[in-house]
């Protein structure tokens, strides 16, 4: 009966770490678009509208691994036998929160500083680019 439980809660974790990279990719090829629409139309303040996106994703990313991050604790309880606080084929996530950084703390992790600050580095160094003249 728990491993019918643990399977349940590996395959949310397995959803949410896929949903992550899905966004990653969105967020590269929307950023990228924009940029690149904004290059071959000598349109260069549409670079700005790239940051729109590029936020958006950080947030959904910073979500999804927050999310993840809540399961893997409820996976670590359900695995323990410990929590009474968990009934059996629960997949509510209240009862480990308070032992999971909240989401904006998520946000600011390296995991997702580092792809996502990245991203808008490189928008801010395209704007830098094209107000010198390169």
């Amino acid at each position: 009966m728990q491993e019918k439980h643990l399977e349940f809660i590996q395959n949310i974790i397995s959803r949410m770490a896929n949903n992550s990279f899905i966004l990653k990719g969105w967020s590269v090829t929307l950023v990228t678009g924009i940029i690149g629409f904004s290059l071959v139309n000598s349109i260069s303040h549409l670079i700005f509208l790239a940051l729109i996106p590029a936020l958006i994703f950080w947030g959904l990313d910073a979500y999804y691994l927050w999310q993840e991050r809540l399961f893997r604790k409820l996976y670590d309880g359900v695995r323990r036998s410990k929590n009474k606080d968990i009934e059996p084929f629960s997949l509510n996530t209240k009862s480990v929160k308070k032992h999971v950084n909240n989401w904006l703390i998520t946000a600011f992790s390296p995991t997702i500083i580092i792809f996502h600050g990245a991203v808008i580095l490189s928008i801010f160094l395209f704007i830098v680019i094209l107000k010198i003249g390169f």
